[in-house]
């Protein structure tokens, strides 16, 4: 069976080709196929797109078991001016409404379409506890995430499996934020950012990927997932926890008006919103998490540095 993803050259779409090759026939989308071939595995077939339109690339998604949609522009690495701002958005409406026409364009249609989104669906809840059967929040992630689902929806109407990945913050080697967040503590510099008490929506990559896995084979699940460890932290008990994991102090901290004079609207949306989130949908299901606790996953990733 053949599994279509874009993205596939990210921190996620690296790791769910490593996760899935054994099992499926893995075929990235990407805009740059020759950069493509020397990160991916040899077994994974490239084919070039341009990101934005449905073209001659669309038959491949003819007879696909599954189309995992992960492209868009990193909102963690620059600050947010309208330019940014504009590219994260039309990074994921432009790509998903390509997604979207090449399975309307296919005879033979995807069984299921796995569609990336993000905790900010939610919006900033203070120390307010959300899972799936909570409504949308406000802001401008929120307003992204809720039109890239939007766009998604259009493939009920095709008889097409929709599963919607709210993913929370991803922790890894190879990318995400945990890189950035732990130099610091190797210099004996780390800590937390604001008063600390915001929540913070942890997941292993090791989860992300094997939770895809669990939604991909089980066509009962549909709608809306919660990718988050199934035990959400305070930023400054995840900070006290990367300490310890590191053998290094957390006793920095970066006011929140130095965080919003040096990053802007992000600091406000990211470095101190707050999302207690639960993945109730993904627990109820039978997925059993690789990581449980944010010790654990921490432990493990940071061992293998």
């Amino acid at each position: 069976m053949k599994v279509v993803i874009t993205g596939a050259t990210g921190f996620i779409g690296r790791a769910l080709c490593e996760e899935l090759k054994s099992d499926y026939e893995i075929v990235a989308l990407t805009r740059n196929a020759e950069n493509a071939k020397q990160l991916l595995n040899s077994s994974i077939n490239t084919v070039q797109w341009d990101a934005e339109n449905a073209g001659q690339w669309s038959n491949i998604f003819e007879g696909t078991f599954c189309i995992a949609n992960l492209a868009g522009e990193n909102i963690g690495v620059e600050r947010w001016t309208e330019k940014k701002k504009e590219r994260i958005i039309n990074s994921r409406i432009k790509v998903t409404t390509a997604v979207v026409e090449a399975i309307r364009q296919a005879e033979n249609k995807p069984k299921v379409l796995i569609q990336a989104s993000a905790m900010g669906w939610y919006g900033s809840k203070g120390i307010i506890e959300a899972d799936e059967d909570s409504g949308p929040g406000e802001g401008f992630l929120a307003k992204v995430s809720q039109e890239w689902e939007r766009t998604a929806e259009q493939v009920n109407d095709m008889n097409v499996r929709l599963v919607k990945i709210r993913l929370g913050m991803v922790l890894g080697q190879q990318g995400g934020v945990l890189p950035k967040l732990i130099r610091p503590f190797r210099f004996f510099a780390g800590g937390y950012i604001g008063s600390g008490r915001q929540w913070v929506p942890w997941v292993s990559i090791n989860d992300v990927v094997g939770a895809v896995r669990f939604l991909i084979k089980n066509d009962k699940c549909s709608g809306a997932f919660n990718i988050t460890g199934p035990q959400p932290v305070t930023l400054k008990e995840f900070c006290r926890i990367a300490g310890q994991v590191t053998s290094r102090p957390s006793w920095t901290v970066m006011p929140a008006f130095a965080a919003k004079l040096i990053f802007g609207e992000m600091a406000e949306e990211l470095l101190l919103a707050s999302y207690k989130i639960r993945p109730k949908r993904l627990t109820d299901a039978g997925y059993e998490f690789r990581h449980r606790t944010a010790q654990e996953a921490l432990k493990d990733i940071i061992k293998r540095w």
